[in-house]
């Protein structure tokens, strides 16, 4: 990883120089350290996972480990999201895929 020296922001690999993202300044990049660098194509729209409040993202499907308590029905989707503070354990928000039901668990 090599940072810029104008800046201090990460730099990345463009042909045989470096470029900072941030100001675009640029450097050589030194052919001995060049087996080291590794290059990484930047995701997709597709890949990405929008999380915000409000989002029609139904989460992650659970397994046979929780009920839902209107209807009984055994699979539900879930998202973990970090309500307190950094040493407390997350929420796990769950929605019933039969009923729409939701509740959250706390660990």
């Amino acid at each position: 990883m090599q940072f810029c020296d104008d800046c201090g922001s990460m730099m990345h690999s463009d042909g045989d120089e470096m470029v900072c993202k941030n100001c675009g300044a640029t450097e050589g990049r030194d052919q001995d350290l060049a087996d080291q660098f590794v290059s990484t194509d930047e995701q997709s729209g597709d890949e990405l996972v929008e999380t915000e409040e409000g989002d029609n993202f139904e989460g992650k499907p659970t397994d046979d480990s929780v009920t839902c308590e209107e209807c009984g029905h055994g699979e539900a989707w879930y998202n973990i999201k970090q309500t307190g503070a950094a040493d407390e354990p997350p929420t796990r928000f769950f929605r019933c895929k039969e009923c729409d039901h939701r509740w959250r668990e706390y660990n």
